[in-house]
């Protein structure tokens, strides 16, 4: 190999090297507001939350999927996988939650389904997104033991 060829080589090397370095960059969560606990004020009620992200797929009604944390099961929440309500369900969650910051009060009782998604209760910066599937009768009371969080989500 000659010279010229070597050095393009080594340029290519270079630059994909600097892109890759650049995109991981990028795409590591930096933001310090997230990824921590914390409280927030929704009506006139104080709650608190162990995570947060940005909630990047809305699966169904009661599944998301949030930046850094991963799947997350709306706890005590269960959508109607029949019928209209399940759309006006997922529509309802995307509405809320799709490309916002999610807070995410985790169950510390059972912290994982058995499906190995994060079980939580999601708050936005104004609503409970569970206790508003409930009362918008979208979903219906799914309660189960161990959990911290009391039947009605109270």
């Amino acid at each position: 190999m000659n010279k010229k060829t070597i050095s393009i080589i080594l340029l290519a090397i270079f630059i994909i090297t600097s892109a890759l370095t650049l995109a991981n960059v990028f795409l590591n969560d930096t933001n310090t507001e997230l990824n921590q606990t914390g409280t927030l004020t929704i009506g006139n009620k104080t709650v608190h939350y162990e995570n947060a992200g940005k909630c990047l797929e809305v699966i169904d009604g009661n599944t998301i999927q949030v930046y850094g944390v991963g799947r997350v099961q709306l706890t005590q929440v269960d959508v109607i996988k029949e019928g209209p309500s399940f759309n006006q369900a997922k529509n309802f969650v995307s509405e809320k939650c799709l490309g916002k910051t999610v807070y995410l009060d985790i169950d510390d009782k059972q912290p994982k389904d058995k499906y190995d998604r994060t079980l939580a209760v999601v708050y936005t910066n104004d609503t409970n997104i569970n206790k508003e599937l409930l009362d918008n009768n979208l979903a219906k009371m799914s309660y189960f033991e161990p959990s911290e969080f009391k039947k009605g989500l109270n």
